[in-house]
């Protein structure tokens, strides 16, 4: 799904739940303002987990731990909106839109896209909605059950600005089982 050519996959096996919250956690030590994560998967695939696993990675706008906020899922709303913290401390306002009911990509114009891809981290579920307006300089993070259909795997992989990050993902000391284009890493 990103235009970014010749960029390494990352798969990333997530046997329960506790490892997709480990990934959010991972991302959300880097991501940055103007950034956009794609979340592609099935009904079920834990779209909506990675996201609130993230955000609650994030420290509120006051740097205190949010981890026991509650993360509603944006299906009904179209977008939910979080203060926080980037891992850097700087001011962070993450954006998460659940576009499964969007009827037109033009539709997101009254949810506010325009000034979250401009200061915000935007996480997009069912980011396939958006057409032509979906950025080539984004995240996609696809979610699909493993061989055995009992777990996940997330597939990850950046336009322009993300290469790099997803190095260090797969650098990382819990890089155990994950792998680059078909490479255990």
């Amino acid at each position: 799904m990103a235009e970014s050519s010749g960029a390494e996959a990352l798969s990333i096996p997530l046997p329960q739940p506790a490892d997709t919250q480990a990934l959010g956690r991972r991302l959300a030590g880097i991501v940055h303002p103007g950034d956009l994560i794609a979340l592609t998967g099935d009904l079920g695939a834990g779209k909506t987990a990675l996201a609130r696993a993230l955000i609650g990675a994030l420290r509120d706008h006051q740097g205190t731990d949010a981890s026991d906020e509650e993360v509603p899922s944006p299906t009904f709303t179209l977008v939910q909106t979080y203060d926080r913290q980037s891992a850097d401390g700087a001011p962070l306002t993450v954006w998460h839109f659940d576009l499964y009911r969007l009827g037109d990509p033009d539709e997101v114009d009254e949810l506010g896209w325009e000034e979250a891809l401009a200061e915000g981290l935007v996480l997009v579920e069912w980011p396939d909605r958006l057409g032509a307006r979906l950025p080539s300089t984004r995240l996609d993070a696809t979610l699909v059950y493993d061989q055995a259909g009992t777990g996940r795997v997330a597939v990850l992989q950046g336009g322009a600005g993300w290469q790099e990050r997803i190095d260090t993902l797969a650098d990382s000391d819990e890089a155990q089982g994950q792998t680059r284009d078909g490479r255990t890493g």
